[in-house]
């Protein structure tokens, strides 16, 4: 059965980045054992950042918002990951709020919705919006100046999830995915289109899930393509 293994939240401290947006960052992800509020933080710029309270989005002006409430990552990945990287990866390192197993986080498609624990018992829905990309952050805090272009080429980014209703998480919730839309457009294919298939873009056009800025950037592409 599908379940959260651990609520993460960040422990601010300054950005590993010198050349970073932000002196402050939120990246740095621990466990928790409280439960954790979970509810629609608002636009990107102005709103109230992370989805979880008591979490903190270090660049609001790129991170956070209702498309990006919250990121969840599966721990079966990474598992992978301490392969490929030689190195031990607590749950929350690559910065994820929902450590997750037994779903497939970069397989689910845009607009699938996540019931996590139970609606009885005050659990959020959750609905899948799309891919994480890498930042210079993530791969200061980890200490590995190639793993920008490692993410991409292994192109399991985890996925970013809005608010649908809000309730509370905490380890050992299960996660039932209520509703599955009937396209084919993943959360890999998404981060695929955007960063290394641009002949993919087409396809994430009829997603009506899909997060504004993401199908704005996909026409801009596409417009400059036919022109």
């Amino acid at each position: 059965m599908p379940k959260v293994l651990s609520v993460n939240v960040a422990r601010p401290r300054e950005n590993p980045d010198p050349r970073g947006q932000s002196k402050i960052t939120g990246i740095y992800k621990r466990p928790t054992t409280e439960a954790v509020m979970v509810r629609a933080p608002g636009p990107m710029h102005g709103g109230l950042g992370s989805g979880l309270v008591g979490d903190t989005i270090g660049n609001p002006r790129v991170h956070g918002g209702d498309d990006q409430a919250v990121y969840a990552y599966a721990r079966e990945d990474l598992d992978d990951w301490e392969t490929k990287l030689d190195r031990t990866l607590t749950d929350g390192m690559f910065g994820e709020n929902l450590t997750v197993t037994g779903i497939d986080v970069t397989g689910a498609r845009i607009g699938e919705r996540w019931r996590v624990g139970s609606e009885g018992a005050g659990g959020p829905l959750l609905e899948v919006s799309g891919p994480r990309t890498p930042c210079r952050t993530f791969a200061a805090f980890l200490d590995l100046n190639h793993l920008i272009k490692t993410f991409i080429r292994a192109a399991i980014p985890g996925a970013y999830l809005r608010v649908i209703e809000p309730g509370t998480v905490r380890a050992g919730d299960e996660i039932t995915i209520e509703h599955r839309p009937d396209h084919d457009v993943t959360v890999e294919l998404v981060f695929r289109a955007r960063l290394t298939e641009p002949e993919l873009l087409p396809k994430l056009l009829v997603v009506d899930a899909l997060s504004p800025e993401m199908a704005a950037y996909a026409r801009r592409r596409l417009a400059v393509n036919e022109g």
